[in-house]
């Protein structure tokens, strides 16, 4: 949790989340966060040819960083007080579509925030058109402090 205590301390900053992000896997995908609500969080990034496969359309790993991106800042904005962080126990992704060139927005929302678990889903679109290309959906463990 060490890059997140920026965005712990500002829960709602996108100057911080994206400070955080520069400084890590999200700034090198170019993922930009555009919303930061508790129960909505959006990001976006503008296709570039790293984002790409060999095939010429979007890489199905450049909408998952996206939308794991979204849910895990999404987590940490909503973390049971005294939780000391969170992992990932389970994502999934359905793609619906794909991309050439444009920006790709992602909006999650959270379907259960327990004390143990959270689920998030992240829709990925076009900004063009909003046409989804991908339905995300990450379950994360609550991480608590041993005593």
């Amino acid at each position: 949790m060490r890059g997140f205590s920026k965005l712990t301390m500002d829960k709602t900053s996108l100057e911080a989340a994206n400070a955080v992000g520069r400084e890590t896997f999200p700034g090198h995908m170019g993922i930009q966060f555009t919303n930061l609500d508790p129960a909505c969080v959006e990001a976006e990034f503008e296709i570039t040819n790293a984002h790409m496969a060999p095939n010429g359309f979007l890489h199905g790993a450049s909408v998952v960083a996206l939308a794991d991106t979204i849910a895990g800042f999404a987590n940490v904005l909503n973390l049971p007080e005294g939780a000391g962080g969170f992992t990932t126990i389970e994502l999934k992704t359905n793609y619906l579509g794909t991309a050439r060139s444009g920006i790709i927005q992602g909006v999650g929302t959270p379907v259960h925030l327990g004390h143990s678990t959270q689920v998030w889903d992240v829709k990925v679109s076009r900004a063009s058109d909003d046409k989804a290309i991908a339905m995300f959906r990450c379950t994360n463990m609550i991480l608590w402090p041993k005593e």
